[in-house]
């Protein structure tokens, strides 16, 4: 927000000394990831810059890693790189394997909790529902619960019924963290939306089902989009609950990523995080843009 011109010389004080303190919080929340990203192309097998990158040697830089994460499990990794080398990579790699897996149980397990959570959302949006709060705070607790205690009852519930190490259990066990995201971005979505746009539709003959699906869901799909993107962001990036209810061929990113750091420190784990960061910025940005559409429809001038 710029700063009025009638400002007192103290307020413009507080002004530039805010604006110093936020981008230093910026840059320590964001150190982190300008130090992995730079790292991920070194030539050498360190965790740390070496001469030739701070002199910006290009022989201090190389995609090695990131090729290694390619190679990784291959039957035959220095044949050409036709068709063949291309369907070795598909089947064997290592790493492609558990991106699958991580693509397929986030897919299956967003679809689980963006359809219960959608659900929910709706029904605490109604002013007649009794308990909304004691139900609201059930619903969100895996959001706010240590992730260790979720798992650890996830792993004694699935013991019991069957479910561990299967991958319903594990879709099943990711939903779960997801739908409270889920609700909250949907929830808030409908705080803005006008009810009488649903008694207009009534007026006019259309039946419940025809509101929500010509009417109601359209101006919510923004915050529903939204909801699944971070559902699918938890999902992909969870590691602790599948370290509890999968078995050792059930693996995902996050867990070959704990496992190459306790086995083999290797900078392919920092070419793998790069390669994660890009993803979640691409997703972050759409939740963005979605959010800013669906202020739009409420009429609400994005900031």
């Amino acid at each position: 927000m710029a700063l009025p011109a009638y400002a007192s010389p103290l307020e413009k004080t507080w002004h530039y000394c805010y604006l110093a303190i936020c981008t230093l919080i910026f840059l320590f929340l964001i150190s982190p990831i300008l130090i992995i990203m730079p790292l991920s192309f070194n030539a050498e097998p360190y965790f740390t810059f070496t001469e030739k990158m701070l002199s910006f040697d290009p022989e201090g830089y190389s995609m090695r890693w990131y090729d290694s994460l390619m190679t990784f499990g291959m039957q035959n990794p220095e044949a050409p790189r036709n068709g063949h080398w291309w369907s070795d990579f598909w089947h064997n790699a290592q790493w492609m394997h558990v991106a699958k897996n991580s693509v397929i149980i986030g897919f299956f397990s967003t679809l689980v909790a963006t359809v219960l959570g959608t659900l929910a959302a709706l029904g605490l949006a109604r002013p007649e529902m009794p308990f909304r709060r004691a139900i609201m705070a059930i619903l969100i607790s895996p959001m706010i619960v240590p992730i260790i205690i979720t798992a650890t009852g996830l792993f004694f519930f699935y013991s019991k019924t069957g479910l561990a190490n299967s991958y319903p259990g594990i879709i099943l066990a990711h939903a779960t963290l997801g739908i409270p995201f889920v609700i909250i971005t949907v929830t808030a979505t409908l705080i803005g939306f006008d009810q009488s746009l649903i008694r207009a539709a009534a007026n006019l003959g259309a039946n419940p089902r025809t509101t929500f699906f010509r009417v109601v869901m359209p101006l919510i799909l923004p915050g529903v989009i939204s909801g699944a993107l971070f559902a699918f962001v938890t999902s992909f990036d969870e590691v602790v609950v599948v370290l509890f209810v999968a078995d050792h061929t059930q693996q995902t990113i996050p867990r070959q990523m704990w496992n190459g750091i306790r086995e083999q420190i290797s900078p392919a784990i920092l070419a793998v995080a790069t390669i994660l960061v890009i993803i979640s910025i691409a997703l972050l940005t759409t939740v963005e843009l979605l959010r800013r559409r669906s202020e739009r429809l409420r009429g609400v001038t994005p900031r």
